[in-house]
């Protein structure tokens, strides 16, 4: 007879993983979930199976903060192998093009700050836009050849911190939707030596940085489960706060607004978030000189 299951139990908050390479997000967040027996979970921003490093996972309340850490900027270290292009823009897909030319180091730097600030970049074939209510990767396993059409994408930093003739990795600090896999695609075009990236490793997302991940193989044991769990409020501290007296809190928590008063409230403009007792409340707007929350916590 088998052992029943464990209950699944209220679990809020973040944990930030350190992904291995060749392990699904989908899987990283259902095998955590499993592990601390939480009924709600997702992550904030999909991290490829070959690549490696942070993938933010949140559970419970946590999930409603998502969207401000997808927001947040991003920063990758990878590898580039010249030489050739493939269909995924990484080593997994066949080669489609390839070439003799080997770039030199001054080639590559010189190069570089055509890749930064706001540019134009076309998604890889192999990416999860979506075209007709399909994802382009599902197309391009089907042989399809998806137009993707370019985006806006901002990179803040582009550097190279290693070079070799065959290879060179970067570095790179970027917004949301920048796909490094097309910085190599086209990094390779522009050097006319063509290029694919070999490693990946997501380094930051948000407020969250490589040093705060947890390997998967350690949240096996129970005691590093509990120590690594960071609270909901971690998944909001790149946006302003705001401090609530208790009576305050109290019309928040009924999805009233609050007059704010005092030299302290944020101007006008982006989603700043309320905290009374050092606890969170809600995430909401400042109107009109007033809170209004959007996003109100069940924390209690």
């Amino acid at each position: 007879m088998s052992a029943p299951r464990k209950q699944r139990v209220d679990v809020h908050g973040w944990l930030i993983l350190d992904k291995p390479v060749g392990m699904t997000s989908t899987y990283a967040v259902s095998a955590v979930r499993r592990l601390l027996h939480a009924k709600k979970a997702g992550h904030a921003g999909t991290l490829d199976p070959l690549a490696s490093g942070i993938l933010p996972l949140a559970f419970g309340e946590g999930t409603k903060t998502v969207p401000y850490v997808v927001d947040g900027e991003k920063a990758y270290r990878f590898t580039v192998r010249w030489g050739a292009e493939t269909t995924t823009d990484d080593a997994e897909g066949p080669v489609t093009n390839q070439s003799a030319v080997r770039p030199e180091a001054s080639a590559i730097e010189a190069l570089l700050p055509r890749f930064t600030g706001v540019i134009e970049q076309v998604p890889p074939q192999f990416s999860a836009i979506k075209v007709d209510g399909e994802r382009a990767y599902d197309l391009a396993r089907d042989g399809e050849v998806v137009a993707l059409k370019a985006r806006q994408v901002e990179i803040h930093a582009l550097r190279m911190v290693d070079y070799t003739p065959e290879q060179s990795v970067f570095e790179a600090e970027c917004g949301k939707g920048t796909y490094v896999r097309a910085i190599a695609r086209d990094l390779g075009r522009a050097l006319g030596c063509f290029g694919h990236i070999i490693a990946l490793r997501r380094t930051r997302v948000g407020p969250f940085l490589e040093a705060d991940a947890t390997p998967f193989a350690d949240l096996e044991d129970p005691a590093c489960l509990a120590q690594v769990l960071r609270s909901v409020e971690s998944g909001l501290t790149e946006l302003p706060c705001l401090m609530m007296s208790r009576d305050q809190a109290n019309r928040i928590r009924r999805g009233q607004s609050v007059i704010l008063r005092g030299r302290d409230a944020p101007l006008d403009g982006g989603p700043v978030y309320a905290t009374c007792d050092h606890a969170v409340l809600a995430i909401g707007m400042i109107e009109r000189g007033e809170f209004v929350p959007n996003r109100v916590f069940n924390l209690g």
